[in-house]
């Protein structure tokens, strides 16, 4: 299991005002409190129908260690850090990014975005580079590989948690390229 010290893994993300102890462990990030657990990093992002902010008490039922967000609380808890941020979703990637060591700067990433053809474009470069014998990494609509291993895709381009998690076991796994489709929405966000 992953565990990085809160204080690190805030490095350039925005904060403008930290409420509780900042030099904490932390062993999982998430923005969905429903995996919020013992340990974990709740980030509340404002979305286009539900707003993490409305479940920070939840959140803290669950021990997290600590809570970014860009509106503190009222009320607060000794256990849990509250940290604010100008921009819950720009943080979102950034402390994604941080907590798993900047996977994307230990590979050579290619995005592949347009209309049409993505699929397609990313499945023949991962196949090429692979017969070439190089270790490969792709991102798809249909699927994510880490060389030979499948794992399921569920969206065009994941959310930072879990793009940031599945370049850092590429780079594990010793993958010098990754190949992914990039949605114009996920550039837009």
């Amino acid at each position: 299991m992953m565990k990085k010290n809160l204080q690190d893994i805030l490095y350039k993300s925005g904060l403008l005002k930290v409420v509780g102890e900042i030099d904490r462990e932390i062993s999982f990030v998430t923005m969905d409190s429903r995996q919020a657990k013992e340990g974990s990093l709740f980030v509340a992002v404002k979305g286009t129908r539900v707003d993490g902010h409305d479940f920070i008490s939840k959140v803290i039922e669950a021990n997290v260690a600590a809570v970014i967000c860009e509106v503190l609380p009222q009320n607060t808890t000794a256990e849990v850090t509250y940290v604010q941020v100008k921009d819950s979703s720009v943080a979102l990637g950034i402390i994604a990014s941080n907590f798993y060591d900047k996977p994307s700067g230990k590979l050579n990433l290619i995005g592949v975005t347009g209309t049409n053809g993505k699929t397609t474009t990313v499945s023949l470069l991962f196949r090429l580079f692979m017969s070439l014998g190089f270790k490969v990494g792709m991102l798809s609509t249909i699927e994510n590989r880490i060389n030979n291993e499948v794992m399921p895709s569920t969206h065009t381009t994941p959310d930072p948690i879990s793009l940031n998690s599945l370049i850092h076991d590429m780079v594990e796994a010793g993958c010098e390229y990754a190949f992914m489709e990039v949605s114009s929405h996920a550039i837009h966000q």
